[in-house]
């Protein structure tokens, strides 16, 4: 039986890393409810949301093929002194958000599910980050940019965003939305692999 990927996802920088490294799979974004429940840690946030995406997006494929379907879900989010930083809603957020970040270090937790008509395995990673110190003037550029509305922690490392970096200790793919090591070994346990994986099982 030939196994179809699917990513509980509509962001293109996922799509962009999924394909990257090879894989052929089809998008079925999920909608959720993705507000933090009362006492939940941004670990298990973020946990819990990535299954919650690949379980919904599971049940919207037709029954006659969710036996060959296996769904990839994944959320990221930014954290500082466990503090979940959203997407922010207008500039005095994002400046907020910023001058937190400014001149220190704080987490990236990604965390990815996938999900099969038999299993379902998840696993979070973290990733250190380290701002250089920003100027109000700076922020209310980048602000200007447009790049920050629709990101976490009011920032995309993947673009302009990428100098405010002093200093990155884990997965950069991770910082941007789908840690790659971490997603091709866990799509290997469902028998989705990636080219060179099938290259190299060919020769065992």
């Amino acid at each position: 039986m030939t196994l179809s990927l699917v990513l509980a996802s509509q962001s293109p920088r996922r799509q962009e890393l999924l394909t990257q490294i090879g894989y052929t799979f089809t998008c079925k974004p999920a909608n959720i409810n993705e507000d933090i429940k009362g006492n939940e840690t941004p670990f298990d946030y973020v946990n819990r949301l990535a299954i919650e995406k690949a379980q919904a997006s599971y049940q919207n494929i037709e029954e006659s093929h969710q036996d060959s379907a296996v769904v990839l879900g994944s959320d990221t989010s930014v954290v500082y002194n466990d503090c979940i930083l959203g997407k922010p809603a207008d500039l005095d957020e994002c400046i907020a958000q910023l001058q937190m970040l400014s001149g220190n270090t704080h987490q990236v937790l990604t965390s990815i599910a996938v999900i099969s008509k038999d299993k379902v395995l998840s696993e979070a990673i973290t990733t250190d980050v380290t701002f250089k110190v920003l100027s109000l003037d700076e922020i209310t550029c980048y602000w200007e940019t447009g790049e920050p509305q629709d990101k976490a922690g009011s920032y995309g490392i993947q673009g302009i965003a990428a100098q405010f970096v002093i200093n990155i200790s884990g997965s950069y793919s991770a910082v941007v939305g789908l840690p790659l090591y971490e997603t091709a070994q866990l799509l290997s346990k469902f028998g989705v692999h990636t080219p060179i994986q099938c290259r190299s099982e060919d020769k065992i």
